[in-house]
């Protein structure tokens, strides 16, 4: 299992993945996002890495249309993984590319994250 959301309520979208992501994994978290944007307007993004091995090396990893025509109505992505991931992760997500706040926190600040995206 690559991708399994967790929580998709009140703006919020939570996703949690694990072993090897598939595209197709992504863009059910990416479905799932747009739903939110739908009802919502504007929607946060909480990613947690759990045993987190990377991406499958098949599918069209360099389609950008979801960040395209969905970035401003993302207001902030936090990222919680471990440290090994950091760079790759957020070079895969495009930060500092993109016009959305995006953070990666270690899994000990699963707290800070949540406070950074305005959450209890």
């Amino acid at each position: 299992m690559g991708m399994r959301i967790v929580d998709a309520s009140a703006g919020l979208l939570t996703v949690e993945f694990t072993g090897l992501l598939k595209k197709s994994e992504l863009e059910q978290a990416q479905k799932a996002a747009i739903g939110l944007i739908q009802k919502h307007g504007k929607v946060s993004l909480l990613a947690l890495e759990k045993d987190f091995q990377g991406w499958v090396k098949e599918g069209d990893w360099g389609d950008l249309s979801f960040q395209a025509k969905y970035d401003k109505h993302i207001e902030k992505i936090a990222i919680v993984g471990e440290k090994k991931w950091e760079d790759w992760v957020l070079a895969f997500v495009a930060k500092g590319f993109r016009p959305v706040a995006i953070e990666y926190f270690l899994p000990s600040d699963l707290a800070k994250a949540r406070a950074w995206l305005g959450l209890k």
